[in-house]
Parts: C-alpha cells; sequence; structure tokens
C-alpha cells in the first residue's frame, strides 16, 4: 500500500496516499515530525501548502567573556545551543550579536529586514538538507508553496533544492490528479507579504485552472480557506488587533477569501487544501468539493496534518494527524 505497494490486481494499486500539512511557520521540530510522518504512513506525496517562515527574530547579545543574553536571561556558552535549539523548535529565528549590533537592529530597519532575510534563508536551506536526508531512500516528492507570510525570496532557495519542488504558478501531476496552487490571501489586518483584493485573487485563481486538462479530478491547494466555512473561523479583532470578548467568550467570524469560495463553487475539483487560519482546523464541503484545513500549532512544536488517500476520481478517505 502506498510507496511500497507492489504491483499486480490489488484494489490499493490505484490508491494515491498524501500527507498535507501548512503553516509551519520555520520551527524545525514540526518539519521533521512532518517528513517523519510521510515515511511512516508509507505515502506517494508530501505536500506543505505555505507560510514556511517563522514570525519572529530573537537577538542572542554576545556580552563577551563567554556569556549571552537571550531573552532578558544570562547564560553561558555551555547553554547557547540549548537556546537555539528552544528558539529553533518554536519557530522563531535567532541572530547573534554584539550590544552595538543590538542597537543598529532596533535603530536601522533595512538591517533588521537583511538580518531576518538572512535568517529566513538559511534556515530554508538548512531544511533543503534535512530533507535530502530523511528522502534520499524513499521515493517521496515534497511539493512546497509559499504563504502569505511568505517573501518571495524564499521561492529561490526552494529552487537551490533537490529534493523541494516549488508548485506555484505551475500544474503538478500527482498520480492521475493535476494540482494547482496559490498562496497569496485576502487583505488581513496584518499586512503581510502576499495579499490581494479579492477580485484580483479571483482572476489570478482562475488563470491557474485554465492550466488544468481535467478539473474534476484536480486538487486545489490554495493557502487561504474558502469564507463562511468550518475552516476559517477567526478571532474577532478591535481596532488595537486584540480579540474582543463578549460574555466572557472570544467572538469569532468567518474570516476566509470569497474567491477561494467562488473559484471552488464554479469548478468543483475533487479536493480543496486549505491552511492559513491556525486555529481553524476543520474539514467541510461545497457542492461536491471536500474542503479541509488541518490547522497549527507550530509555536508548540505540534504537528498538524491531513492524511488523504485518493483513487482516480473520488476521495477514499481523509484524517486528520496531530502529533
Amino acid at each position: 500500500m502506498g510507496l511500497f505497494r507492489k504491483k499486480g490486481n490489488s484494489e490499493n494499486d490505484n490508491l494515491l496516499r498524501i500527507l498535507f500539512t501548512s503553516d509551519v511557520h520555520g520551527s524545525d521540530i514540526v518539519m521533521k515530525k512532518f517528513l517523519n510522518a510521510g515515511i511512516m504512513y508509507k505515502v506517494n506525496a508530501l505536500i506543505i501548502g505555505g507560510d514556511l517562515a517563522g514570525k519572529t527574530l530573537i537577538p542572542i547579545v554576545d556580552l563577551g567573556n563567554g556569556k549571552y543574553e537571550v531573552e532578558k536571561k544570562e547564560i553561558g556558552k555551555e547553554g547557547l545551543n540549548e537556546a537555539i535549539k528552544s528558539i529553533r523548535d518554536r519557530g522563531g529565528y535567532y541572530t547573534i550579536v554584539d550590544k552595538k549590533g543590538l542597537d543598529e537592529l532596533r535603530e536601522d530597519k533595512k538591517k533588521l529586514d537583511e538580518a531576518f532575510k538572512t535568517a529566513i534563508s538559511d534556515v530554508l536551506r538548512s531544511w533543503c538538507k534535512i530533507v535530502e536526508e530523511k528522502l534520499k531512500e524513499v521515493n517521496i516528492p515534497l511539493y512546497v508553496n509559499l504563504g502569505n507570510d511568505d517573501p518571495e525570496y524564499m521561492f529561490d532557495v526552494i529552487d537551490e533544492c533537490e529534493k523541494m519542488r516549488r508548485t506555484e504558478g505551475n500544474v503538478i501531476n500527482i498520480g492521475d490528479h493535476e494540482m494547482i496552487s496559490y498562496g497569496y490571501v485576502n487583505p488581513t489586518p496584518w499586512n503581510t507579504p502576499r495579499e490581494m483584493d479579492e477580485e484580483k485573487l479571483y482572476e489570478e485563481l482562475k488563470k491557474q485552472i485554465s492550466k488544468l486538462t481535467d478539473v474534476s479530478t484536480s486538487i486545489f491547494n490554495l493557502h487561504p480557506p474558502p469564507y463562511n466555512t468550518n475552516l476559517d473561523n477567526a478571532p474577532l479583532l478591535d481596532e488595537n488587533l486584540k480579540p474582543v470578548i463578549r460574555g466572557g467568550e472570544i467572538v469569532m467570524v468567518h474570516v476566509g477569501s470569497k474567491a477561494v469560495r467562488k473559484v471552488i463553487e464554479e469548478y468543483q475539483p475533487l479536493i480543496g487544501l486549505h491552511g492559513h487560519i491556525h486555529e481553524s482546523r476543520g474539514f467541510d464541503k461545497i457542492g461536491r468539493t471536500v474542503i479541509l484545513n488541518p490547522g497549527s500549532e507550530f509555536g508548540e512544536g505540534i504537528l498538524h496534518a491531513a492524511l488523504i488517500i485518493l483513487e482516480k476520481n473520488k476521495i477514499k478517505a481523509h484524517q486528520f494527524i496531530i502529533g
């Protein structure tokens, strides 16, 4: 079954096993868990739907004499590797600077942006090596898309990787299924790198769909979930971007993309793979199309993924995996 199945008359020969995750946000431990899970479940393909980049850059200040300050705590040289591992496991980046370098990061946005770019690129290159090591004995392709939090230069780093294949703008053939991918999202309060208004997003999505030869068996790997579904519930925010609380409970609203919902309603692919809204793990249907969002708890080092088993023209099974 899956990657190691024998050819023959078994009905399992016609099954395609996919493991999908999204919103890894720089976490080394989540990335490693995802690769290990793909091998354990003997999948035919691994897909990351977007938001590879982390959100924070933590300065490690070299105080001299083998002393460092990390998040207001002083540590010795012997504790440096442990501190770095803790930062990386929860998806943060780090940069080692002296006090002068710290002041420059605080005062010069250009230097801060360059430090972020260096950290993001270095981690992504380290992931390339991890992927090559983990997958060298198995023939499992890893398809990677960028999300709204991912700077475009990350595509250049992905293109350097032997085992990672970028998906956005391309039709990817996975067994008998074609997959299109798009990582831009409808506008958010956070002004992230890859956002666009719904009308433009709808037109861009239609351009990608036009590349397909059979939409009915296709996979839509679109980072934002469709609007008004089980996949797009997020806290309502006030003018200070703080969750609104009424009656002691956080008020939830639908924040997904109307453009994504519209193209799914119109074209009815076999399945939609989505992410973006971390707290809204779930599945739903729009017409005949099953849609999934595995959710994310990257900051806790917890993998959220979806195992999907497809036949040529139907979904045999799907289940969420958390661990």
